[in-house]
């Protein structure tokens, strides 16, 4: 039997993990006086992160990194649970899958580091940005033709929303 393409597989996602630097972010920092690091994400990626969390699929963030101001935009952008500062990413996504009664055949996880690594097996999809580093992009089942922070999050979102039928939903009519 063939294994199901990347495609296929998006009908069963009902729950996106996100990490956030290189992936919602361009992976890069400035350093502002007051010792916070800030961090560049598209408005293009928050839009499609609302847009999928306000239809139905659950949006996670399980990162490494910590940051106030980025957990106040992923709150503003209705991301059900953000997790910062994590060391051990599969303890938390198993808890979270467990909380919310999904599998991990139902997770898709976009990641771009060695950190991601281990969660990237474990999820029913995982994806990376195309600027991801080389061990994410031999494991990753599909490769964003972005880079992180530039799109790539919008790729998935908009593929995932799509096979649902729900990403120009609220902009098309059925006639009756």
């Amino acid at each position: 039997m063939e294994k199901p393409s990347y495609k296929q597989k998006l009908h069963q996602i009902q729950a996106v993990f996100l990490d956030i630097d290189g992936v919602i972010t361009d992976g890069k920092v400035i350093m502002h006086p007051s010792g916070e690091f800030l961090r560049n994400m598209s408005t293009r990626d928050g839009y499609a992160i609302k847009k999928a969390a306000n239809s139905g699929v659950k949006v996670f963030v399980i990162s490494g990194g910590s940051s106030e101001s980025m957990r106040k935009r992923l709150e503003f952008l209705d991301v059900v649970e953000i997790h910062m500062a994590v060391k051990d990413k599969v303890a938390v996504m198993n808890q979270i899958l467990l909380a919310h009664n999904l599998t991990t055949e139902q997770a898709l996880y976009m990641g771009d580091d060695i950190p991601d690594y281990a969660i990237m097996q474990e999820v029913g999809i995982s994806a990376c940005p195309n600027d991801a580093c080389t061990e994410i992009l031999g494991i990753a089942d599909y490769v964003s033709h972005k880079k992180g922070g530039n799109g790539a999050v919008r790729d998935v979102l908009e593929q995932l929303l799509k096979i649902k039928g729900k990403w120009m939903d609220e902009f098309t009519t059925q006639a009756n």
